[in-house]
C-alpha cells in the first residue's frame, strides 16, 4: 500500500525530497546524465527545465525506478533510488498517457487504486478526495472519451494523487490546459504544498514555472548548470531597447552601463540601475541608434533559461 511517511516510521523525515550526487547514466556511448547533482526539501515545489535531450526524461526514470543509474549515488524520501519503499511514496503524471476510451473515471482510479496496492476500505474516499482536489467531483461515471483533452489531463492529476504520496513527480500537468486550468492545478499544487508534499514539476511552460515554483533547477547536457530560487537566479534588473543596428564601436561605447548584448534588433543591458536608464538611452541615440521601444525591467525566466543553455529547441 502507498502510506504517507508520516504513518511509517522507517521514514526520515528529516532527509530531502530528492538527494541526486554525481549521478551518470550511459546508454552505450551516448552520455544521458553526467555526474548531475540536487536537492529538493520536502514542502517545495520545484520546476525541472532544460532543452529537449538535456537529461530530464532520464532523470525522472531513475526516480522513479524505471532505470539504473550508471554511477552515482540518489536518495528519494530518504531510500535509495528505485526502491520500493521510495516507489510507494511517489506520485507520478506522465506527459504522455490515455486511459481506455470505454473507462469510466471512476474506473480509472479504482484500477490505479488497485495497482497501488490501495486497501479496499478507503478507496471511495481516495477517489472521491482526488475527483475533488483536481475539480473533476460528479464527473466519476463519465467515460474518459467523453472528457475534454483538459479533463483527461486533470484525471491524470488525480491518478498520481491517488494515496496521499509524499513526493509528486509532474511531466507538463498544465500542457493541455486553458488558462482556467492552469489556475486551478497552480492551486493545487499549492495545497500539496500546504500538506507537506515536495512536487517535482517538468515543464516547458516557463511562465507557469515563475508563478508556482519556489526553487529551478536548469539542466543542460545531464549536469545542473544553474539552481536556486527564482530571485537568485534572474540576473538582477535589465534594460531592453529596440532600436536600429549598433555597430561594434557603438556597443563598445556603450560597455561602461555593463555587460550588454545586441541581437535581433534589441539591445539588452544587465544589471543596470533605474536610475542610469535615461543616460543609457542618451549614449545609444548618440551612437546613432533610432530608438522605438525602452522596456527597463526584470529579466524573465525565459531570457535566463536561454542565456544558460541557448535557443536549442
Amino acid at each position: 500500500m502507498r502510506e504517507s511517511s508520516g504513518d511509517n516510521p522507517g521514514a526520515d523525515l528529516a532527509s530531502p525530497a530528492i538527494h541526486l550526487s554525481g549521478l551518470t547514466k550511459h546508454y552505450g556511448s551516448t552520455v544521458a546524465l553526467a555526474g548531475l547533482n540536487m536537492t529538493v526539501p520536502r514542502g517545495e515545489v520545484f520546476g525541472f527545465l532544460g532543452p529537449n535531450g538535456a537529461g530530464k526524461t532520464t532523470a525522472v526514470r531513475l526516480m522513479l525506478g524505471l532505470a539504473r543509474a550508471s554511477s552515482g549515488e540518489g536518495m528519494v524520501l530518504g531510500f535509495p533510488l528505485g526502491s520500493l519503499e521510495a516507489r510507494r511514496r511517489i506520485g507520478y503524471l506522465p506527459e504522455l498517457f490515455r486511459y481506455q476510451g470505454w473507462l469510466r473515471a471512476g474506473e480509472v482510479l479504482r484500477l490505479h487504486c488497485e495497482l497501488a496496492g490501495i486497501e479496499r476500505g478507503s478507496r471511495r474516499s481516495e477517489i472521491q478526495s482526488a475527483l475533488e482536489l483536481v475539480g473533476l467531483d460528479g464527473r466519476s461515471e463519465d467515460h474518459v472519451d467523453t472528457l475534454s483533452k483538459g479533463m483527461q489531463q486533470r484525471l491524470g492529476l488525480a491518478v498520481a494523487l491517488l494515496g496521499k504520496p509524499d513526493l509528486v513527480l509532474l511531466d507538463e500537468p498544465t500542457s493541455a490546459l486553458d488558462p482556467v486550468g492552469r489556475h486551478d492545478v497552480r492551486e493545487v499544487l499549492r495545497a500539496l504544498k500546504r500538506r507537506g508534499v515536495a512536487v517535482f514539476l517538468n515543464s516547458h511552460l516557463l511562465s507557469e514555472v515563475e508563478q508556482i515554483c519556489d526553487r529551478v533547477a536548469v539542466v543542460d547536457h545531464g549536469r545542473v548548470v544553474a539552481e536556486g530560487s527564482l530571485p537568485q537566479l534572474l540576473a538582477g534588473p535589465r534594460v531592453r531597447i529596440q532600436c536600429s543596428d549598433l555597430g561594434p564601436e557603438a556597443l563598445a561605447g556603450l560597455a561602461r552601463f555593463g555587460a550588454s548584448h545586441f541581437a535581433e534588433g534589441w539591445l539588452t543591458v544587465r544589471g543596470l540601475p533605474r536610475d542610469r536608464v535615461p543616460a543609457l538611452v542618451s549614449a545609444v541615440v548618440a551612437a546613432g541608434g533610432q530608438i522605438q521601444v525602452v522596456d527597463p525591467g526584470q529579466q524573465t525566466l525565459e531570457e535566463r533559461f536561454l542565456e544558460l543553455v541557448g535557443d536549442k529547441e
